[in-house]
């Protein structure tokens, strides 16, 4: 399934994708998912919902998906946690740090809250830098309460997945050995169009292609299954040093094409538009603006 969040004539709702329409789960749940936050209410209680959620495949249609907005799916996370350097070529071409060998740890920086974006708004490029990049991921929904998760059974605590972009500001990121100024401008972490629910992946989220153009030029292309730490490595080590809770994401890393490893740079530019597309997870696109 593809559950979405999106708002209409200025009012927030989770919604059922499909094809090209949704189905309000707000209405058709009957209001008791939590205003707030419905993602994370639904997120939550899946168990209790998911039968009545599956049932509505067949409903009749509340929106055009063209008819709204997107949001990201999880507007504000408790936790939004990425890593670095975890694909060979991207760790090969890196110019962030003076090492180019595969670290012998899993590193690890925050997204902060600002910077959760929609799939389809505009990027803020910002006035203090002209060094943003783009990042395309793998973003992993974390679906349950969960601490200490070993690798074997780190599946099961997944909800989903979607498409997220890292945007970056190297010069920024570069100035300390902690890229979390970086990594965090407002608008800097756009995730969607929607969470693909892990079942829909037969549960390993290891086979998909996933690839990035800039202005139409294709500048990233891999496939999730060259991670250097896997999505259940990832947990693995996150969840023995903190509890993972309903809703929190996971960036998992990005691989060789970034802008700023090409020579000279191509870092974006106003006008700017980015595209990211993972198979079976769907895409998103932005364009970029300078900060007023």
């Amino acid at each position: 399934m593809h559950l979405c969040t999106y708002d209409l004539a200025g009012r927030s709702d989770v919604g059922l994708v499909r094809g090209d329409e949704i189905v309000s789960l707000g209405r058709a749940l009957g209001g008791t998912l939590a205003p707030h936050q419905p993602m994370i209410d639904l997120i939550t209680r899946w168990p209790e919902l998911k039968a009545r959620v599956v049932a509505l495949q067949g409903a009749p249609a509340d929106h055009r998906l063209a008819e709204v907005h997107l949001q990201a799916p999880v507007p504000r996370p408790g936790k939004t946690l990425a890593i670095g350097l975890n694909y060979l070529e991207h760790v090969q071409e890196s110019i962030i740090g003076e090492s180019r060998t595969v670290p012998e740890h899993q590193i690890w920086f925050p997204k902060l809250a600002n910077a959760i974006h929609g799939p389809f708004d505009p990027i803020v490029l910002p006035r203090i830098s002209t060094m943003t990049d783009y990042e395309a991921e793998m973003v992993v929904i974390i679906g349950q309460r969960c601490r200490h998760v070993p690798v074997e059974r780190a599946h099961e605590v997944v909800f989903g997945y979607a498409v997220g972009n890292d945007v970056s500001v190297r010069d920024i990121q570069k100035r300390t050995s902690q890229w979390t100024l970086g990594k965090s401008f407002d608008t800097h972490a756009p995730v969607g169009p929607w969470i693909t629910t892990a079942d829909e992946l037969g549960g390993d989220p290891h086979g998909l292609e996933m690839r990035c153009w800039v202005n139409g030029e294709l500048r990233q292309h891999s496939h999730t299954r060259l991670m250097i730490h896997s999505v259940w490595d990832q947990i693995a080590q996150l969840s023995a040093v903190m509890t993972l809770e309903p809703g929190d994401m996971i960036f998992t890393g990005t691989c060789s094409g970034v802008g700023a490893a090409f020579k000279p740079p191509k870092f974006l530019r106003e006008g700017d538009t980015v595209r990211i597309e993972i198979e079976r997870l769907g895409a998103i696109e932005a364009r970029c603006v300078n900060e007023s």
